[in-house]
């Protein structure tokens, strides 16, 4: 699975690190010694000849940008791990459910049996439902309404010749003409989620089904 990459922890770690750059840079002292040493040269300072308070207070400054990018990153990696958190429990609320995300090939077991539905576009003339197994064989045909709107269609599992079709994966295709114009639709396959996953950067999120194999959250046409 590719691993993405995570801009909330990227840039808390950027910044971060152009704040240390920049203290480095300057060769300034941490805030503790700072503050010794500011201490100390005040109480050794030439009465006839004050030290000037302008270049202290711009080390301070300096101290708490440092300090207030560190604690930032600090919030943000916190709330990073709290969106993490909150993505896994919503799609835990999956588990059980339905769905339906475009497909062109599907897991089969056999003596079971596939669902799903096509958007039949206006113009339509016909409209076949062709499933191929992984021999690249036509095992069965199926006619469906070519009326505009959602239509829903169920395979038995059976082969045109009623036999039943072994466990396999399966490819599916919406053959229609529209206008005079051959084509394929689009077809939404559905499949029951059986468990959720994070991927190695914990941005997304996963549906796992055993028909349709893995998911994206993003990918979900509708929930049923």
């Amino acid at each position: 699975m590719a691993i993405a990459t995570d801009p909330i922890q990227n840039w808390a770690a950027q910044a971060q690190a152009e704040a240390e750059a920049k203290q480095k840079k300057d060769q300034t002292l941490g805030i503790d010694s700072f503050l010794t040493l500011m201490t100390a040269q005040l109480k050794n300072q030439d009465p006839l000849k004050p030290l000037e308070g302008t270049e202290f207070i711009s080390q301070l400054a300096q101290f708490g940008t440092v300090s207030g990018v560190q604690g930032m990153q600090t919030s943000l990696e916190t709330l990073a791990a709290s969106l993490r958190s909150t993505q896994t429990l919503n799609g835990s609320t999956m588990i059980g459910r339905d769905i339906l995300a475009s497909a062109d090939s599907f897991e089969h077991t056999q003596g079971g049996t596939v669902s799903g539905q096509v958007d039949v576009p206006a113009g339509t003339t016909s409209l076949q439902l062709r499933i191929t197994d992984s021999a690249g064989t036509v095992v069965r045909e199926i006619q469906l309404e070519t009326a505009e709107g959602t239509q829903n269609f169920t395979w038995d599992g059976l082969r045109s010749d009623g036999t039943q079709a072994e466990s396999d994966t399966y490819d599916i295709e919406a053959v229609a003409n529209v206008r005079g114009q051959s084509g394929s639709l689009e077809v939404l396959m559905a499949g029951r989620v059986s468990s959720v996953s994070l991927d190695a950067s914990g941005n997304n999120l996963s549906l796992n089904t055993p028909t349709l194999g893995s998911i994206s959250m993003a990918d979900v046409r509708r929930v049923q």
